[in-house]
């Protein structure tokens, strides 16, 4: 309205000055076409520049006029028909905008820490007749924010439910949604189909299960910085389930041993070991320990210097709130192993020496008494020799037999 009043004001004085330079030039007339020649009429001397600015920053317009005269320059925001300022005055009561003259030709209007609702058009206007304008526009884009409704918060669902993720996010441009998991896993979504990163703002996965369990991030981008994410918590419930590698393990007495069993469960399970409906807990000869990894429990019971009572039936037992289950490894006695060392027959010759007279035939006939002896000795020990050797290549012999029937059985089961 004061704008508006200005201008009436203004256009009654170009009136006025009119009607005067009429009468003067009936009087006058060659001084009258001079005025008129040496008179210009205001110009735009370049266009307004449109700008795009990030929210929090400062916008610039610069409208450049010449030959300004005693004409008025005026801002507007189009859109909403606001007078911004009249020459380098402030009308509106928007503290943030200022208005300078800069070189006697151009006005420049700066709008400090941009928000959102300062997007639009500005006008520079100059009050001739009929009035002269132009336009620029501001763009105000603002980084991506994601909403607290209706993004999901952290949840907890049953295992074979089926779960809807939701991330909402505000900005301008709108921005774009993606989902990942925290720890780079697969995302299951429908038709059994997994992907690495899923595009939109609802994550539908069908019958969760605990390969499901764990971080999701909603992260949200429209290319101005910085990029922001949310982190969603699936948390899946599901009874303890066990799993044993080796029911049964034998022992010999004095021996240490390991028991094993691996259960998964969550909530948390509590994990214990038991013996003729006993609770094992932890001792000299007992050694009860639990590695955890997520949802997965490995249970290992140490058996220091097995006992003979210590032989038979041991039970894991994992409880949570929904459910238990336990699972049974036998411990059975091994015997030790006895050695028995098998030596060879040996043959002890004991040569014995008498001295006795005799007749010097009795000597000669001794002589080959011995002389016999000694033969039929060494004929024994080359017996003894030929049966050993025969014993040697018969063992061998079968040993290169089941060596060569071992070669065809592989070769019959490669084939």
């Amino acid at each position: 309205m004061i704008f508006a009043f200005i201008l009436i004001i203004s256009n009654c004085c170009v009136v006025i000055n009119s009607s005067i330079q009429s009468n003067e030039a009936a009087e006058h007339p060659n001084e009258t076409n001079s005025y008129i020649q040496d008179r210009d009429i205001p110009k735009f001397g370049e266009p307004i520049q449109n700008q795009t600015i990030a929210v929090g920053r400062e916008a610039v317009f610069s409208c450049v006029v010449d030959n300004l005269q005693t004409y008025k320059i005026a801002w507007l925001k189009v859109d909403t028909q606001t007078i911004l300022s009249i020459q380098t005055h402030i009308i509106t009561k928007n503290h943030r905008m200022t208005v300078s003259h800069v070189e006697n030709r151009a006005w420049v209007l700066r709008i400090r820490d941009v928000k959102e609702s300062d997007k639009g058009w500005y006008m520079c206007q100059i009050n001739t007749d009929p009035m002269k304008n132009q336009v620029g526009y501001l763009n105000v884009v603002v980084p991506p924010d994601i909403l607290d409704y209706p993004t999901s918060t952290d949840m907890v669902v049953r295992e074979g439910s089926n779960v809807t993720l939701k991330c909402a996010a505000r900005g301008s441009p709108q921005p774009n949604i993606t989902w990942r998991r925290e720890g780079g896993e697969s995302i299951a979504i429908s038709g059994q189909r997994e992907v690495v990163t899923f595009n939109g703002s609802i994550l539908n996965i069908s019958r969760v299960n605990r390969l499901h369990m764990g971080a999701y991030l909603c992260i949200a981008s429209n290319g101005i910085p910085p990029t922001v994410s949310k982190r969603v918590m699936l948390i899946v419930h599901f009874p303890p389930m066990l799993m044993i590698q080796n029911q049964l393990v034998g022992s010999a007495i004095g021996q240490k041993i390991m028991l094993e069993c691996q259960s998964e469960a969550y909530p948390k399970s509590i994990n214990y070991w038991m013996k003729n409906e006993t609770i094992i807990t932890k001792g000299k000869r007992f050694e009860p320990v639990e590695t955890e990894n997520a949802y997965k429990v490995i249970m290992k019971l140490t058996i220091n210097s097995v006992g003979q009572n210590d032989f038979g039936a041991y039970k894991c037992v994992s409880k949570n709130s929904l459910g238990d289950t336990d699972g049974t490894i036998k411990l059975y006695h091994i015997p030790q192993a006895t050695l028995q060392t098998t030596l060879p027959p040996t043959t002890t010759t004991t040569r014995m020496v008498t001295t006795t007279a005799v007749h010097p035939n009795m000597i000669d006939h001794r002589h080959q008494s011995e002389s016999i002896s000694s033969t039929e000795v060494q004929k024994m020990k080359e017996n003894e020799i030929a049966s050993s050797t025969s014993r040697l290549s018969s063992q061998t012999l079968a040993a290169l037999i089941y060596s060569l029937l071992c070669y065809c059985c592989l070769q019959i089961y490669l084939h």
